[in-house]
Order: C-alpha cells, then sequence, then structure tokens
C-alpha cells in the first residue's frame, strides 16, 4: 500500500535497488543506502513477480534506483507491460532514458548531512557536495508528472525550500510540493505533524503523512 504522496492508499508492488549515492543521516533503509545489501536478481525475474500481483502501480525505489544496473531496462520492461510507473529518487541524477509515470522526487536539504563521526570525513563531504543538483531537479520536473517531497524539522528548512525552488528555477503548482515531518517512529511523527500542517497552510504546499507507518510501524516491508 502506497504510504505517501499523492497516491497514498493505492495498492502497488514496491521494487527496492539497494546501493545510494548519499548517507542521509536519518535514512529509514539503511540496508539499502548505508549497508546495502540484497541478492542480484534479473530484470526478468523481477518482472514476472510484478505480474503476479494484480495492481498496475509499480514503485521503484532504494537506496537511490537511478544508479542501479540494469535501471532502464527494468523500467522499460514495466512499461512494456502497462505499468504505471513511480520513481523514488533523491533527484541527483539526470532522467536520461527512464520511464517514468511519477517522479517522486526527495532533495535532500542540509538537515540530511551526516555528521563526520557519523558517516567518515569522505562520505560526509560526498554527501554535503552530491544532495542538492538544481539543474538535474529542473529537468525532473519539466519532463514528468511530479511531487517534491521534503523533510522538515524546523522552520529554517522552509527558507532552504523556498530558496532551492528559486534556485533550481522550478515552476510548479504549490500542491506539487509535500511537507513531510522528519520522523521514523508513530509518536515522533504524530508529535511533529501538528506544526508541519500549519506550515503547508500558510504556503499551500501538501502535507504528506506516512500512512505505511502509521498502520505497521517503522520495520522491514514498509
Amino acid at each position: 500500500m502506497q504510504g505517501e504522496g499523492k497516491l497514498t492508499g493505492v495498492p502497488s508492488v514496491f521494487i527496492r535497488t539497494s546501493g545510494c549515492n548519499l548517507r542521509c543521516r536519518w535514512c529509514d533503509t539503511p540496508y539499502a543506502s548505508w549497508k546495502p545489501e540484497g541478492d542480484d536478481v534479473s530484470v526478468e525475474d523481477i518482472l514476472a513477480e510484478v505480474n503476479r500481483h494484480p495492481t498496475r502501480y509499480v514503485v521503484v525505489t532504494g537506496g537511490e534506483p537511478t544508479i542501479a544496473a540494469g535501471i532502464r531496462e527494468l523500467l522499460q520492461g514495466l512499461r512494456d507491460a502497462g505499468k504505471h510507473i513511480t520513481i523514488e529518487t533523491a533527484g541527483t541524477v539526470m532522467p536520461t532514458g527512464l520511464a517514468c509515470d511519477l517522479a517522486s522526487l526527495s532533495p535532500k536539504l542540509a538537515n540530511s548531512t551526516p555528521s563526520v563521526e557519523e558517516a567518515g570525513q569522505g562520505w560526509h563531504d560526498r554527501h554535503e557536495k552530491t544532495r542538492l543538483q538544481p539543474d538535474v531537479l529542473r529537468a525532473w520536473t519539466e519532463k514528468y508528472e511530479h511531487q517534491l517531497k521534503f523533510v522538515v524539522s524546523a522552520e529554517e528548512d522552509l527558507a532552504e525550500i523556498e530558496s532551492l525552488l528559486a534556485e533550481a528555477k522550478i515552476e510548479t503548482a504549490p500542491e506539487n510540493i509535500l511537507l513531510m515531518p522528519e520522523g521514523r517512529e508513530q509518536t515522533r511523527l504524530h508529535a511533529v505533524a501538528p506544526q508541519v500542517v500549519e506550515w503547508c497552510k500558510e504556503r499551500g504546499w501538501r502535507f504528506c503523512a506516512r500512512l505505511h507507518i502509521d498502520l505497521f510501524g517503522n520495520k522491514r516491508g514498509t
């Protein structure tokens, strides 16, 4: 069940790729980023598994799916099978040759950068250098239907979002900008949510709940 964004509540098949070019300090899927794991599975086997399910909605996520080996072939196979494709991405890689119906973009704000103690100097610097690519984000928004999801924890995050949108020259409807409370657990999300709702109301932006956390909690498979 899709738990975030425009398609919340829609039964969907999720394909999670392993490996990421970022190291967000609050990442909720470290097994696909900080310490990537998983088996190699062929495109053919993935498509066969997807086709076992009755829904036409597929979400390709990660990690960072746009850097996964075989991603273009996989996406084209999904398109040929008549699937609606959502790509969950940080928007750091140009969308060249990618079949996509909904670009679910999650640009990483300054609050995502890990400390040197957490990640080491190399990953700290690499994350900070890579996390925002304004030209790449604009290319995604110009090419596909999209939603821009921002994890927020403090009011200063809002000014950073507005600055990014201006720098990237992104022209989009306000309801395509989604604010998501920072948190991995229900109690934290619920505590922050009322303030995030007020920030959304002030700007006409969309509040992004995390239905899967409410239903199942923060665990693998959700």
